[in-house]
């Protein structure tokens, strides 16, 4: 696999590819947008990648997570009793695209001698697809090394018995030993929920193009086709909620935050990745748009006094005037489909949005005292673009923020959305930095802030890869070339000219 032609990751063979990421060797930049400010604040942000890494390194290597102040490793329910590496997998492709040559290579003797799926343990299906399957198939696009391939294979193996219900529709938990699955207790009566059914697409059908198995692409296409054909409520929306056995719809909530998010992106980013977005061809993303024209209708607000966009949730027969960190995803989400979009009107409007919702995301970071946004902010009353509730101010290092800034900065170029990146370097820098790495805070409101003693791993991931490609050039993983799933792991786009 060497059509990467070296023009989208850290060149191996380029002595100065720590300031000149992602450039043919001894070919000046051409790209305007490459400032010395931009080179200067990229590589503030490498720094920042280079601390929350050793600090992993030192003190939790091997673990899934770092506790960047008690200095030990840390272990969320969501991977079960294991110890993978999940910092390690996550952050491999990161390290190449900065060029983190040493540290790459450590991550991938882990990965090559130490990483093993065979664990008797229970783990999410949606997340270890997206980060661990995720993050070997994106490395493995970047370099082609065979044991990334072998890895990714193995973990979509062991992923695969969630599938075995009557619709096809995968349980949210899978052991990985035995293959048994099972639901979450509290999701509606034991549904499966939409954005963790919806957000495999991506990986599946990569995984089947480079291992010649069409079993993986099978599985996740039959499940996005059953959803899509089935009779939606009245209402024209998603509900968050759809049981395994039944195929019957749950509770009739719609969000594009927590439980629906990533839905909706992968129903736009199946498109893209295959080659459809690049080639100005709009076949095939009517299910997108479809889904796209009930929000517009029904979720998309504007708040008083201040005419913010703000995406709405469905409860029932009415809306919650509630928008979730988890969201602020929508704003590269909707400019992405900008391109190819079925009508100039809806072109316009889904660039517009996008703008408009990465611009509500800012605001609720401007007007937090610690410049960091909130889990949730609520637009009714009394709030608009934040929440009188401290419950709900909590901020855990997320990246959905950055990565509207990113794709609305791809498409535009307005300065504005790498000044707002380096406002969050900042922010982050004050008051996320702790002990030997980042943490996340409880509460945005209070300063000095409380930090929590978690470095999530989708900080090295997401966070920390979005605000890196902000301040690099445009061919640093070309969004032409590259589509990135829900966890910011960029995969190959297919049936293009590399």
């Amino acid at each position: 696999n060497n059509d990467n032609n070296n023009n989208n990751v850290a060149n191996e063979n380029n002595g100065n590819s720590n300031t000149n990421a992602g450039n043919k060797p001894s070919v000046p930049s051409v790209d305007p947008h490459e400032t010395p400010q931009s080179r200067e604040r990229q590589e503030f942000v490498k720094k920042m990648m280079k601390t929350s890494w050793d600090g992993y390194v030192q003190y939790a290597w091997g673990e899934n997570e770092l506790m960047p102040i008690s200095k030990r490793g840390h272990s969320a329910s969501i991977f079960g009793r294991t110890k993978m590496g999940a910092t390690i997998v996550d952050a491999i492709d990161t390290l190449h695209i900065m060029g983190m040559k040493e540290e790459y290579e450590k991550a991938r003797e882990w990965i090559t001698n130490e990483l093993t799926f065979n664990v008797n343990t229970g783990v999410s299906v949606f997340e270890v697809c997206i980060r661990f399957l995720g993050g070997l198939l994106s490395i493995y696009g970047l370099t082609g090394e065979e044991v990334y391939k072998v890895k990714a294979k193995d973990i979509g193996d062991r992923l695969l018995p969630a599938f075995n219900t009557p619709t096809g529709i995968p349980k949210a938990m899978v052991n990985l030993q035995s293959g048994s699955g099972h639901n979450w207790g509290w999701a509606s009566g034991g549904c499966s929920i939409l954005s963790e059914l919806g957000t495999m697409q991506l990986e599946f059908n990569y995984l089947s193009e480079i291992t010649g198995n069409p079993i993986y692409a099978e599985k996740v296409n039959k499940v996005m086709d059953y959803v899509t054909n089935k009779p939606l409520p009245s209402n024209g929306l998603y509900p968050n909620y759809i049981h395994p056995d039944t195929g019957n719809w749950g509770a009739l909530s719609t969000s594009l935050g927590a439980l629906g998010d990533s839905f909706y992106e992968y129903l736009l980013k199946y498109w893209v990745y295959q080659g459809k977005r690049t080639n100005n061809d709009s076949s095939g993303r009517e299910g997108y748009d479809n889904a796209m024209k009930a929000v517009r209708e029904k979720l998309v607000k504007k708040s008083h006094p201040s005419g913010l966009t703000y995406i709405a949730e469905g409860k029932g027969s009415g809306l919650l005037h509630k928008m979730g960190h988890l969201a602020c995803f929508a704003g590269g989400m909707f400019a992405l489909g900008s391109k190819g979009a079925p009508s100039k009107e809806w072109e316009e409007w889904y660039l517009q949005t996008g703008g408009e919702i990465a611009s509500t995301c800012h605001e609720s970071y401007r007007k937090s005292p610690t410049g960091l946004g909130p889990e949730a902010m609520m637009f009714d009353g009394g709030n608009e673009a934040w929440t009188s509730n401290s419950g709900d101010r909590y901020y855990i290092l997320r990246p959905e923020t950055f990565e509207a800034y990113f794709v609305m900065w791809r498409l535009t170029h307005e300065q504005k959305y790498r000044d707002w990146a380096w406002e969050a370097v900042e922010a982050l820098e004050k008051n996320c930095r702790c002990g030997v790495g980042y943490c996340g805070i409880r509460d945005v409101g209070r300063t000095p802030p409380s930090q929590d003693d978690v470095q999530q791993s989708f900080f090295l991931a997401e966070s920390l890869k979005y605000l890196y490609l902000i301040f690099s050039s445009d061919d640093t993983i070309s969004l032409d070339k590259f589509v990135f799933n829900t966890e910011a792991h960029p995969l190959p786009i297919q049936n293009i000219n590399r």
